[in-house]
């Protein structure tokens, strides 16, 4: 295993950073020596070959691997330390928010799948969510293919349709960060195109880290790429540089297809 690593440090602001963030599930080490910053207003994309820690990584940034593993070292937000146990989940996750790999909107309408962690923080003025509900969906492109049916189930939208819903659903609480556990792996290439276009504009307001499989995916719509392997980062650069002048061999080898 190589020991070598190569971790750009960033000349902007930092909306999040690790340090020696490692995750364990038992006595098993999924994840070690994570110490990175991610930019504000920016899309990082996390890389790397299936169980090389990526997703457990970016499910320990706003606490989803509580329940399922012991995460030690530092998360940085905001001159907190969002690692600890007095630290309120709900209210981080308000701050943090997270979209998933497969779309999973509420059984209930498109209205309401916006409306609904809304009205459960105590906004009840009409008119203050229908705009929320507008604003949202327009955020993600969504708006002039639903606005004539906002009452129809969410889950008859197309995959995704249902996928940008959940983005726009997250938005809704104006959260700093977003988190995307590979968001388009089980879209059309059409799809695909219109929740990158999404997160292209989203980035205006708010910081984008997302794990994905699609190399063309992260060299076309990031800012800022992760190589992880075997639990580690191994590299973290400007994404030009990750796919044209890697530092370390290992990264050259996966984004040039020679990786295994």
């Amino acid at each position: 295993m190589t020991t070598e690593t190569y971790i750009r440090q960033i000349d902007t602001e930092a909306a999040l950073s690790t340090k020696d963030l490692a995750v364990y599930y038992g006595e098993k080490q999924a994840f070690s020596r994570g110490t990175i910053s991610f930019p504000r207003n920016q899309i990082s994309a996390l890389i790397g070959p299936s169980g090389c820690g990526k997703s457990t990584f970016l499910r320990s940034l706003n606490r989803m691997n509580d329940d399922i593993a012991r995460v030690e070292g530092q998360i940085m937000y905001r001159n907190l330390d969002i690692n600890n146990d007095k630290i309120n989940i709900y209210e981080l996750r308000k701050h943090i928010g997270m979209v998933f790999q497969h779309p999973n909107p509420f059984y209930k309408s498109i209205r309401e799948n916006i409306t609904y962690a809304l009205k459960y923080n105590g906004i009840r003025d009409k008119q203050v969510l229908e705009q929320k509900v507008e604003e949202s969906l327009k955020a993600v492109a969504l708006w002039d293919e639903v606005k004539d049916s906002l009452d129809k189930n969410a889950k008859a939208l197309s995959g995704g349709q249902q996928q940008r819903l959940c983005i726009a659903r997250s938005i809704a609480m104006q959260p700093d960060i977003l988190l995307l556990d590979e968001p388009t792996s089980g879209l059309d290439p059409i799809s695909t195109r219109k929740v990158e276009a999404t997160l292209q504009e989203l980035k205006q307001n708010y910081t984008i880290i997302i794990v994905t499989h699609n190399m063309q995916q992260a060299s076309r719509s990031s800012d800022y790429t992760a190589f992880f392997n075997m639990g580690r980062i191994i590299e973290f650069d400007k994404t030009p540089n990750i796919f044209t002048t890697p530092k370390i061999k290992l990264t050259e080898d996966y984004v040039s297809g020679n990786f295994g």
